[in-house]
């Protein structure tokens, strides 16, 4: 017989549950005012786009299918808002950036 750690336990528990954005227990939406603290503190310390660049670039991630909750990229796991106000960021779009 073979015995698992709790670790392995865990582990294998995770693979069965819902995604955070599939299960109705979590409320994985983020206002807007949250939204926009959380793109001010990334910013606080890096180089940010001008505000024409960043209308842009979220208006090609609102045109994404794969953009998930308004705020998600699904090929990253980033907000959106955050990576997009970011100078040194680049769209994670496979094969070919969306920004460019």
């Amino acid at each position: 017989m073979k015995s698992f750690s709790y670790e392995q336990q865990r582990s294998n528990e995770g693979r069965n549950a819902p995604c955070k954005g599939c299960d109705s227990q979590y409320d994985i939406h983020i206002s807007d005012a949250k939204m926009a603290r959380l793109v001010e503190i990334a910013s606080r310390s890096r180089a940010t786009v001008e505000d024409e660049e960043y209308g842009r670039r979220l208006a090609i991630c609102s045109a994404c299918p794969d953009l998930q909750y308004g705020t998600t990229c699904r090929h990253c796991g980033c907000l959106v808002q955050v990576r997009a106000k970011l100078a040194e960021s680049t769209c994670p779009y496979p094969y070919a950036s969306q920004w460019a």
